[in-house]
């Protein structure tokens, strides 16, 4: 049987997994997205989008898309649904969460994958695969065979493309398990919303509202963690558990979709073994407070993205792949922290509600507020600098909020996906790297830095006005000079 070859396989069409298929055809490497189911999932698992995603999609000219079917909620750096006193002044342009389902935003992502010439293939589940020095060569199902020069898994959290690697998966296990579904129910709407604001008085955990096409979304404790947790639940293990709480099981019927998860909280060993890479779920997992996994993900792709592509196209320094795991295994952790935070604040328990009176209290402070929904959004990420933190500026390392450049936006120049060298002087230069690097002068853009390399991701990678500096930057994070 023919072997088809690839540049990169990515198995699973999610979010992580489309987004990191379009960042790839930006470049033009020639990618095949599989995935094992035979149609996207009805089932809403994550519904918004916190800032930073908000910008990634602005900067690559998807965000319209987005906003029509979408709802901006100007509410950010809500902490374990606590709600601070004042609206939080984010760094941003787009300060405000994005209502979106899931299932809109796989199909937008996917959409776009495809729109750039990536192959999907639906129906398609790896069993098993083989790399060498030069390749990977995986195995599906069916018995059709593939190369490519690199596999990502992008499988989630139960992910085969992770434990055929072998890399270990170290966290917490389960210790509760919640039901998501969405179903029609009899209920009046009055009743429905009376019950739940209840009930979430001390179960905040629990939760039942209007989601689309009539149907109401619930989401209620478990009586236990499954020993299989790829089964779905029973309708009527639903509705018990739902008068278990409420007292009634709100007349529920003819669901769309029924789905479990836990509070399992774990961070991959490592996210690269050979050619064989783990982003997204398949990297991390964690309890969905705070609403952060999916744009991980999402995030996940966009770092990786533009540097695989840079490998494949030949370009690449060396160690730029081993950045994507040395940058984005932080940030996983740092959130796997914020949600075992948050996951212990709705803890009905007198302790945890303790606790949170105290939170509640501190993010009246604006500093605290600040803080954190920076941290919840992911504004305020700093990638470590090559020579520590303080050698180099403050703004190395960080995004660049949108701002006005010439006579557009900063994000309007990052559409295609290369580097930008955002010049204030008129006098620096991308010579030899105009290939990869675009460049501007404007010196009344609003940056606190004569001028700043930009990496395709929108991240600083250099900042001053020393043009013997910024050529080694150009190599360090560009390659070498054409």
């Amino acid at each position: 049987m023919e072997t088809r070859e690839f540049d990169v396989i990515i198995s699973g069409g999610g979010p992580t997994g489309s987004m990191l298929a379009g960042e790839l055809r930006l470049h033009d490497v020639e990618v095949l997205v599989l995935e094992r189911d035979e149609t996207p999932s009805p089932l809403a698992r994550s519904l918004g989008l916190h800032p930073r995603s908000i910008e990634i999609l602005d900067q690559r000219g998807l965000l319209d898309r987005f906003l029509a079917l979408g709802t901006q909620y100007p509410q950010v750096g809500t902490f374990a649904g606590i709600v601070g006193p004042r609206p939080v002044a984010l760094d941003s342009a787009h300060a405000y969460i994005l209502g979106i389902p899931q299932t809109i935003t796989d199909r937008l992502l996917e959409e776009r994958a495809i729109g750039l010439g990536a192959h999907y293939r639906r129906g398609a589940e790896l069993v098993r695969f083989e790399q060498d020095a030069e390749g990977v060569d995986v195995e599906l199902a069916d018995g059709s065979r593939l190369r490519s020069r690199w596999l990502v898994g992008c499988d989630g959290g139960r992910s085969l493309v992770r434990r055929l690697l072998g890399v270990g998966f170290p966290g917490e296990a389960a210790t509760t398990e919640w039901l998501l579904g969405e179903m029609q129910v009899t209920a009046s709407a009055d009743d429905v919303a009376a019950i739940s604001a209840e009930v979430r008085k001390t179960h905040r955990g629990f939760g039942i509202g209007p989601a689309a096409d009539g149907l109401y979304r619930a989401v209620v404790p478990a009586a236990s963690v499954a020993e299989d947790r790829s089964v779905p639940p029973t309708l009527e293990e639903f509705r018990t558990q739902l008068r278990a709480y409420a007292g009634t099981d709100f007349g529920a019927h003819s669901p769309r979709a029924l789905s479990r998860f836990t509070d399992a909280t774990r961070l991959a060993e490592r996210y690269r073994s050979g050619r064989v890479l783990l982003a997204g779920d398949a990297a991390h997992v964690h309890p969905p407070l705070g609403g952060q996994g999916l744009n991980l993900g999402i995030q996940d792709a966009f770092n990786l993205g533009w540097k695989l592509a840079a490998d494949v196209d030949g370009w690449a320094p060396d160690g730029l792949l081993d950045t994507y795991e040395a940058e984005r295994r932080p940030v996983a952790d740092d959130v796997l922290t914020l949600t075992r935070a948050q996951s212990v604040l709705i803890a009905p328990e007198a302790g945890p509600q303790a606790v949170r009176r105290l939170i509640t209290e501190l993010m009246a402070f604006d500093d605290v507020a600040r803080y954190l929904a920076e941290r919840i959004s992911g504004t305020g990420i700093r990638y470590e600098p090559a020579g520590g933190r303080g050698a180099e500026p403050d703004l190395v390392g960080r995004r660049l909020p949108d701002l006005p450049v010439g006579e557009g936006r900063l994000y309007e120049l990052l559409r295609d996906g290369r580097g930008l060298l955002l010049d204030r002087t008129g006098r620096l230069s991308v010579a030899g790297w105009g290939d990869r690097v675009d460049a501007v002068a404007d010196p009344a853009a609003d940056v606190a830095a004569p001028a700043a390399l930009l990496r395709p991701d929108g991240y600083v990678a250099w900042a001053g006005d020393d043009d013997r500096d910024l050529r080694e930057h150009l190599e360090r994070w560009f390659g070498r000079a054409s």
